[in-house]
């Protein structure tokens, strides 16, 4: 891609710290992008001194169970969803927009968690999982479901692999979107069992159609209560019959099936390879994959396992390989240039138009990334919202950087992207026209 090509000389200028010496700023910078979002410069002052270890460890001590800012005030109370057939076309048409403010709402309230939360690497690895197990509200219709499996993500975001895809397989979100919720004994649908071999666990070419089938039969059964959402095991609807999944024979359930499928070697070295996409490089080490995957198989935490990601030297010689995310990009920026937002459901509806709808991923396969980020209408409107951020005028609120940030650091060096710019800076330039031409420049479309 052009973009990437045009930047790939200046890689090899990149100072790469030894494993034993301080990181450095350019170090910090790629740290910090990847495993969350911006670059503050107090925060790459602050690892910049460590060595790798020391630093990844840092980072990772601030992991999170818990956001740190208050989500909406309807996330825990009764669902809106009485059966259909009690409700005439006004009071669906009322339920629908009701779902959609919520749901711009839900948006808002992550993004701002995103750009403030002490630990950016839970909420970057949330993000993750949101795209890995993927739900979306235009099918799931309940926006206090899909907050309550973006809770689960986050639980888990960092700690146990295991646990997160049994919880999961009875997620409310999940059991609507792939249609388990349906599923009975001599009506089983194969949607959940397909997509926790393919997406979720194994990848493509390590099941067959008759695991598949075999393995819809053991998650029949699980419904949701219609008043709470909570999920509810019903016997007389679950097959109990005898099952073969993948060479395992029993009368196997769905938690059974769970665990033959974690005990294949595929999935580790599945999610393995899957984080490695996200967090280091277009380009996996298949011999590191297997290394790093076969510990991971052991107990399947996930945090050992990022720790190790982040320290192959892969990670080290890794910069400007990742171009961003809508979300990335947007948060990012607010993020390193502490920017006030007005409207945090505007920059939803950005990052929308640019092709990152947060709680409505494309397709359960999630959002593709890499180059797809980039397109002629999606890259005009990243270098709209980054122009807007040092221009003033228009009377509509809108996210800028404010003048007395630019007088804490007035240094470009304070504030310039993991990967040298393009097109380097005039020595002359104001502090503003500096951050002008850096916003502009195609190394802040990377990390």
């Amino acid at each position: 891609m052009l973009l990437q090509r045009q930047l790939a000389s200046l890689v090899l200028l990149l100072p790469l710290p030894a494993l034993a010496a301080p990181i450095g700023e350019a170090g910090a910078r790629l740290l910090l992008g990847r495993t969350g979002f911006g670059t503050p410069p107090a925060q790459v002052a602050a690892l910049a001194p460590l060595e790798r270890e020391a630093a990844v460890d840092r980072l990772l001590a601030s992991r999170r169970s818990e956001p740190a800012s208050t989500p909406p005030d309807w996330v825990n109370t009764p669902l809106l969803h009485p059966p259909r057939k009690e409700l005439s076309e006004s009071e669906k048409k009322a339920l629908r927009d009701t779902e959609t403010r919520r749901g711009l709402a839900l948006r808002a309230w992550w993004l701002q968690e995103m750009a403030t939360t002490p630990s950016p690497v839970t909420e970057k690895l949330t993000l993750f999982w949101h795209g890995h197990f993927v739900s979306g509200q235009n099918k799931v219709k309940s926006a206090q479901l899909m907050y309550r499996q973006n809770a689960l993500l986050r639980r888990e975001a960092l700690g146990n692999f295991a646990t997160l895809l049994h919880d999961i397989a009875r997620d409310p979100a999940m059991l609507r979107y792939l249609d388990t919720a349906g599923s009975r004994k001599g009506q089983a649908n194969e949607n959940f069992a397909r997509e926790v071999m393919e997406l979720f666990t194994l990848g493509e070419g390590h099941y067959s159609e008759q695991d598949i089938r075999e393995a819809a039969r053991a998650f029949t059964g699980w419904q949701l209560d219609p008043a709470s959402g909570e999920p509810v095991f019903r016997p007389r609807r679950h097959d109990d019959g005898q099952k073969t999944v993948l060479g395992r024979s029993g009368t196997l359930d769905g938690d059974a099936v769970l665990d033959t499928l974690l005990a294949q070697p595929a999935t580790a070295r599945f999610i393995t390879r899957k984080l490695w996409l996200y967090l280091v490089s277009p380009t996996p080490d298949d011999a590191t994959v297997n290394r790093l995957a076969a510990s991971f198989a052991r107990d399947y935490q996930i945090k050992p396992l990022v720790r190790a990601l982040l320290l192959t030297p892969a990670f080290w010689h890794s910069s400007g390989q990742q171009v961003k995310s809508p979300v990335e990009l947007t948060v990012g920026t607010v993020a390193t240039f502490g920017i006030s937002v007005p409207d945090w459901q505007a920059l939803a509806q950005l990052n929308r138009r640019m092709g990152q709808d947060l709680f409505d991923p494309p397709n359960v396969r999630g959002w593709p990334g890499g180059d797809t980020w980039i397109n002629s209408d999606s890259l005009l409107l990243r270098k709209q919202f980054l122009d807007s951020l040092t221009r003033p005028g228009s009377n509509k609120p809108r996210p800028q950087i404010a003048p007395d940030w630019l007088q804490q650091y007035p240094a470009a060096t304070s504030w310039l992207p993991a990967l040298p710019a393009a097109n380097p800076l005039p020595g002359s330039a104001s502090p503003l026209l500096a951050l002008r031409q850096l916003l502009q420049d195609p190394a802040w479309q990377l990390q």
